[in-house]
């Protein structure tokens, strides 16, 4: 990797975690000048890492020139969960209708069987929850790669670079919640379905299936809402204006416009 590229990897890392971790609020313009000396890189690939933080949507260019941080409301976070249900359902009905091999069944198969192995340990800790992040990404990438299309799945990867819209920005969520446990067989079920209707080659079943398996984020959203305590375990919940708080102040003269979902 050239240096000019390695700068515009670690701005794009620092400037993300700035951004979720709420040290640039929603509504706050991004200053180049101080960004350069906070992140120690220059300002070709710092300006490259901020079209792609407006690209996924974390950041909206402004009409005098420059960027500022979005803000987002619990529509936005609804909307992010929709659309990439619909997207992965589609995959699933390519996946279905083009007809896969045995070798792509079996890979598909083997990430379900990860997933029961790792249900079936007992009880549910923080570590199994990390594996669970790790092997549920693991499945719906099989998923998208399995529909063999570039163009969705390109479209799928913007859909999902909110770190609120993707299939598993919800899981860890789930630790702190009592039904943690029916929550995980429930999302384990699907997955088992998704596979059964892939294999079957019943294209509108699994694209039906997928979309219900993304309505289960839905689900943890709202019980996230139920409480201050988990409404910060919300990816991103820094950037969230809920219903009932008041809207975030921002420190300098740029007021965010409600976000539109990538």
């Amino acid at each position: 990797m050239d240096p000019s590229s390695s700068q515009t990897v670690r701005a794009l890392l620092s400037l993300r975690e700035l951004i979720l971790g709420g040290a640039l609020k929603p509504g706050e313009r991004v200053s180049e000048l101080p960004l350069v000396e906070r992140l120690g890189v220059s300002r070709t690939p710092l300006r490259a890492a901020l079209v792609r933080l407006e690209q996924e949507g974390l950041l909206e260019a402004l009409p005098t020139g420059g960027f500022a941080v979005r803000g987002f409301d619990e529509r936005d976070l609804y909307a992010a969960i929709e659309v990439r249900g619909t997207l992965e359902g589609l995959a699933a009905r390519f996946a279905a209708e083009r007809g896969l091999s045995a070798e792509e069944l079996a890979a598909l198969g083997s990430r379900v069987t990860a997933l029961d192995a790792l249900l079936a340990r007992s009880p549910i800790t923080t570590e199994n929850f990390s594996d669970y992040v790790r092997l549920n990404e693991r499945f719906h990438a099989c998923v998208v790669e399995l529909a063999d299309s570039q163009v969705l799945a390109r479209q799928i990867e913007r859909a999902v670079s909110l770190p609120f819209a993707s299939a598993s920005a919800f899981v860890m969520l789930q630790a702190a919640l009592p039904e943690a446990g029916r929550l995980f067989t429930i999302a384990q079920d699907q997955h088992r379905c998704i596979l059964q209707a892939i294999e079957a080659r019943e294209g509108a079943r699994a694209e039906a299936l997928m979309r219900e398996h993304a309505r289960l984020a839905r689900r943890n959203l709202e019980l996230a809402l139920t409480s201050q305590r988990t409404r910060e375990l919300v990816p991103g919940s820094g950037l969230i204006r809920f219903r009932g708080t008041a809207a975030t102040s921002a420190p300098g003269p740029v007021v965010a416009r409600r976000a539109r979902v990538p």
